[in-house]
C-alpha cells in the first residue's frame, strides 16, 4: 500500500467500507456465506421486504461483492469477493479485544469498590 494513500485510492477504500457498512448487507453476506440464495430465500431468512433485499443485493452486486446467476425466472446470488469476510473477521477481532479490555476494566472497578 503506498504511503500516503493516493486520494483516488482513499475514495475507493471508503466506497468499499460504505458498501459493506450497512447492517442489512452484513446480514445478507452472512447468509450468502453459507449458501447461494434467491431474493425470496433471503427475504424469508432475514425477515425483510423483497424490495429492501433486492436494493441491497443490487448495491453488493454493483460493487462486485456478490454475483448473480439466472435460474429460470429466479436469480441466485452468491459471494463473489470472499475478501469481505477477512474484513469482517478483523473487525470482530478488534471488537472482541475492546470488549475484553472493557470487561477487565469493569471487573477491576467492581473488585476495587467491593
Amino acid at each position: 500500500m503506498p504511503r500516503p494513500i493516493p486520494a483516488p485510492l482513499v475514495e475507493l477504500i471508503a466506497q468499499r467500507f460504505r458498501v459493506i457498512g450497512d447492517p442489512v448487507r452484513i446480514r445478507l453476506l452472512d447468509h450468502l456465506r453459507d449458501t447461494p440464495s434467491t431474493v425470496g430465500e433471503l427475504k424469508d431468512a432475514l425477515g425483510a421486504s423483497q424490495q429492501n433485499v433486492s436494493k441491497h443485493l443490487g448495491v453488493l452486486h454493483q460493487a462486485g461483492i456478490v454475483s448473480r446467476t439466472k435460474e429460470g425466472t429466479a436469480v441466485r446470488y452468491a459471494i463473489q469477493d470472499e475478501s469481505v469476510f477477512a474484513i469482517c473477521e478483523l473487525v470482530c477481532g478488534g471488537l472482541r479485544q475492546q470488549l475484553n479490555e472493557l470487561d477487565a476494566l469493569l471487573g477491576g472497578q467492581t473488585e476495587a469498590t467491593s
